[in-house]
């Protein structure tokens, strides 16, 4: 078989939102997604396989290639918030999704196509799908468009969460710090909430646990309540901003990350970028700046609706699951819930004994995956 080429594929998309929440006015203006696509040339391939991610850039995903070489057109996407998650709203992902699937069907003639939720892209497909098959979403949770149930996303064959935590809202609220007691001083601890105090552990009790978790939410349902009295405040105003940015200080606290008891598996105790105590206050972590709107949703475990665990009952397609034993980012537990999630007849889940979220040295073990996603593409 020949070797797998690039393409640059060019997808039209309205970006009219109402309000400027992409700072490039070229990106504004082009009204175009961008994607690449490997494929086999001159190969017959009727089945696309289209990575996904709010804000990460899968135009150079590591399994478009292999995946190529298995059969399948591998397409990796970026939405209009590549690289930016702080005006990041979740609803617009949907329809650049919903452009990308109705470009491969109605342009470029795949007959079948199959998106996998890597990462953080997990729950969206998990939203995707349900909203394409039961659209119910009339507004963003600030009230702003899009109506969903106008737009007609292009529902999937198929589904595949890789490496896939449940949703952005409640991972972050996982990883908030719950000792910081000032949101505008994050040296200002509770010295019995935190969980870099030795005296704490690691391992944490059961009973610091339940209370760790019951702050952690606490706090983020203090941010949100203050979102949406800031809201309330510039929505008063009609000539004043209709939204505002804000820090979040300490998103690296999950007691996981340093206690290997805490959802047992095969990891290494650390985040995907690096020791925990640095992570916590990285500038590059996830949700340290955020936009009021797109706190609400994409943080806020109130209203944010980028949740696989209660999207994935509403699916009816097959829906694959793979997850690695050694991630330091989604865990057993998160796999697990998913699957218990999904009431499609056509499941399964799969367990890469000592993978990690990036396969680091572990190219044999991203071939599998590789297998297993272009296995199930075929299946459909």
């Amino acid at each position: 078989m020949a070797e797998p080429i690039r393409d640059l594929l060019a997808i039209p998309q309205d970006f009219t939102t109402g309000r400027v929440d992409i700072a490039s006015g070229v990106a504004r203006m082009s009204a175009t997604l961008w994607a690449t696509r490997w494929q086999v040339p001159g190969a017959h391939v009727d089945t696309a396989v289209v990575f996904v991610h709010p804000t990460s850039n899968f135009m150079g995903h590591y399994a478009l290639a292999p995946l190529a070489e298995r059969g399948v057109a591998a397409i990796g996407m970026a939405t209009r918030y590549s690289g930016n998650d702080s005006t990041l709203i979740v609803e617009n992902c949907l329809l650049d999704i919903g452009a990308v699937v109705r470009y491969l069907r109605e342009d470029l003639g795949y007959a079948k196509v199959l998106l996998v939720g890597n990462s953080g892209g997990g729950s969206l497909a998990a939203l995707y799908q349900s909203q394409a098959e039961n659209p119910t979403i009339t507004s963003t949770p600030a009230g702003d468009p899009p109506d969903l149930t106008i737009h007609q996303l292009p529902a999937l064959d198929g589904l595949s969460l890789a490496m896939a935590h449940p949703g952005r809202a409640r991972v972050y609220t996982d990883s908030l710090d719950a000792s910081i007691l000032d949101e505008n001083d994050p040296f200002l601890r509770d010295p019995e909430l935190d969980i870099f105090c030795a005296e704490n552990g690691p391992p944490y009790s059961p009973s610091f646990m339940e209370r760790y978790r019951a702050e952690q939410r606490a706090r983020n349902l203090r941010i949100t309540k203050w979102v949406r009295e800031s809201l309330a405040r510039l929505e008063a105003d009609p000539d004043g901003p209709d939204d505002m940015p804000f820090v979040v200080h300490g998103t690296a606290a999950d007691p996981r990350f340093l206690d290997l008891t805490q959802d047992p598996s095969d990891r290494v105790a650390n985040t995907i970028l690096g020791d925990p105590r640095k992570t916590n206050f990285l500038p590059a972590r996830l949700g340290h700046y955020s936009s009021l709107r797109s706190w609400l949703s994409q943080w806020s475990i109130e209203d944010s609706r980028s949740d696989a665990i209660k999207e994935l009952p509403h699916i009816t397609v097959p829906v694959q699951i793979v997850y690695g034993t050694a991630d330091n980012a989604v865990f057993p537990s998160h796999a697990e819930e998913m699957f218990a999630a999904v009431r499609a007849e056509q499941k399964e889940i799969i367990a890469l004994k000592g993978a990690d979220h990036y396969f680091r040295n572990n190219p044999e073990l991203r071939d599998e995956m590789c297998d297993h996603i272009s296995r199930w593409a075929k299946s459909l």
